[in-house]
């Protein structure tokens, strides 16, 4: 694996907490001016390392936020996918999960259904190396960077945690875009969230797609959340799911969520916790302000900001 020092100091400070069994008291690496942060922009900004809960708008600490994992079914975390430090934190959530046994299955978006098989036959297999681990899953490491995932991956096949593709692989998506919405995954949004999924979008791809073709992209987006729902679906109420994908799938309001709601016959969405690690922009001190809320429901329980990678424009740089 391709692995800096610095990037293994904090592999080895995560392992220490979980074994010395200091129950998210290291978390406090996450939140303190300890954690030397990977990503270089706004690192001063007030609201880096702080927790945010947005039912109560006050900020929370790890402990706070440990015990309203209580009950909870499924966990969600939302994330930036180049952001180094949202996969740092990720994975100090995902050791202290796996240490007190919450967890059933870690489902992410990174994998798709081409790796099913391969997910299928992980439990007892031999391998010797991380690097082993990432050619056997068949990985996408031009899409989906190894360093920060592989850490994560490495974790859950060490420890027995199931792991589930989230996402459709490519002959999903071509057969998508060519045909109707499913009715069952139609049903799920309004006519008013599906023109704010056309809008967003529309933004997503900097305004150069062809109007013809955003209902089909709205549709694969419904799709993937939908594909990312039901491999998520635990069996025993004692049961947790949880689910690494990028923070707009990990909206309440728009996202994974919804449709957890509708193929698991009885949840609550108080028995799902959206949480996004999220860069800080600034200027903008008001943790309110980064929920992008659309409607009464807010789109994450709890927020963890964190610095920011860059500030280059995406769409600039298409134009």
């Amino acid at each position: 694996m391709r692995t800096g020092y610095r990037w293994a100091a904090r592999i080895n400070r995560l392992i220490l907490c979980v074994l010395t069994s200091l129950l998210f008291s290291c978390a406090q690496i996450g939140t303190q001016a300890a954690l030397v942060w990977e990503s270089p922009l706004y690192t001063e900004h007030e609201l880096v390392g702080k927790l945010w809960q947005s039912s109560t708008g006050e900020f929370v600490d790890p402990p706070a936020f440990w015990q309203q994992l209580d009950g909870v079914r499924y966990l969600i975390l939302g994330e930036k996918h180049d952001n180094p430090d949202h996969h740092i934190l990720q994975l100090q959530l995902l050791n202290d999960l796996i240490s007190q046994r919450k967890l059933s299955r870690l489902t992410l978006e990174m994998l798709d259904s081409s790796s099913n098989e391969a997910l299928r036959n992980l439990d007892g297999l031999f391998i010797e190396d991380i690097a082993e681990l990432r050619d056997y899953l068949g990985w996408d490491s031009e899409g989906w960077d190894w360093e920060f995932y592989g850490p994560l991956v490495t974790t859950a096949f060490q420890s027995s945690l199931p792991l589930f593709a989230g996402n459709i692989d490519q002959a999903t998506i071509s057969t998508v875009y060519s045909r109707p919405t499913p009715p069952q995954i139609a049903s799920v949004f309004d006519a008013s969230v599906i023109k704010r999924l056309e809008s967003d979008i529309r933004e997503s791809h900097c305004d150069l797609l062809p109007e013809s073709q955003i209902p089909s992209m709205v549709r694969i987006q419904q799709v993937r959340d939908h594909s990312m729902a039901e491999q998520l679906i635990v069996k025993d109420e004692d049961d947790m799911g949880l689910l690494i994908a990028g923070n707009y799938h990990a909206r309440h309001d728009l996202g994974v969520p919804n449709y957890l709601l509708v193929l698991d016959q009885g949840l609550q969405r108080s028995e799902i916790i959206s949480l996004s690690f999220m860069e800080v922009r600034p200027g903008e001190y008001e943790p309110e302000n980064y929920l992008d809320q659309f409607g009464e429901q807010s789109a994450y329980n709890f927020i963890w900001f964190t610095p920011a990678v860059t500030t280059m424009d995406y769409c600039d740089s298409l134009r």
